[in-house]
C-alpha cells in the first residue's frame, strides 16, 4: 500500500492543488466583476474598500500560484494568514450557526494551505523548474 501512495502522490499533490486554488480564484475574480457590491460589504464590516484591489490581488493571484505551483510556499502562506483574517472580520458571530460553520470552514481551509506551505508542493509544479 505505502507503494501506490508513494506513486499516487504526485497526482494527489496537483488534486491538491487545483482543487485548494479554485475557490481563491473563482473568489478573486468574482470580486472584480462584483466590484461596487464587495466594497460596499468590506465597508459595512468595518473593512476599509480601498483595500479591496488587495483582496483580489490575494486571493486571484495567489490561487493562479496555488494552481501552476509557482512560490507555492508563499502563496500558501499569503492565502492562510487571508483566511484566518477574513473568517474573524467577516463570519465570527457566535450567535449565528451559519457564520460560525463559515468562520470553521475558513480555519480549515487555513490549516490545508498551512500543510502545504509546510510541504512540497509536488512533481507537476514549477517551483521544480526554478
Amino acid at each position: 500500500m505505502g507503494d501506490a501512495m508513494d506513486n499516487a502522490a504526485p497526482y494527489l499533490r496537483l488534486a491538491g492543488r487545483i482543487l485548494l486554488s479554485l475557490m481563491f480564484i473563482q473568489a478573486g475574480i468574482g470580486k472584480i466583476f462584483g466590484y461596487e457590491g464587495t466594497a460596499q460589504h468590506m465597508t459595512e464590516n468595518g473593512v476599509p474598500a480601498i483595500l479591496l484591489p488587495l483582496v483580489i490581488l490575494v486571493e486571484a493571484g495567489g490561487g493562479f500560484l496555488i494552481l501552476l505551483g509557482l512560490w507555492t510556499r508563499w502563496a500558501a502562506l499569503a492565502l492562510a494568514g487571508f483566511c484566518v483574517l477574513a473568517g474573524f472580520l467577516f463570519h465570527y458571530h457566535p450567535g449565528d450557526m451559519m457564520q460560525m460553520i463559515n468562520f470553521m470552514k475558513n480555519l480549515t481551509i487555513a490549516g490545508g494551505l498551512l500543510v502545504l506551505a509546510g510541504a512540497d508542493p509536488g512533481a507537476h509544479a514549477l517551483d521544480n523548474r526554478r
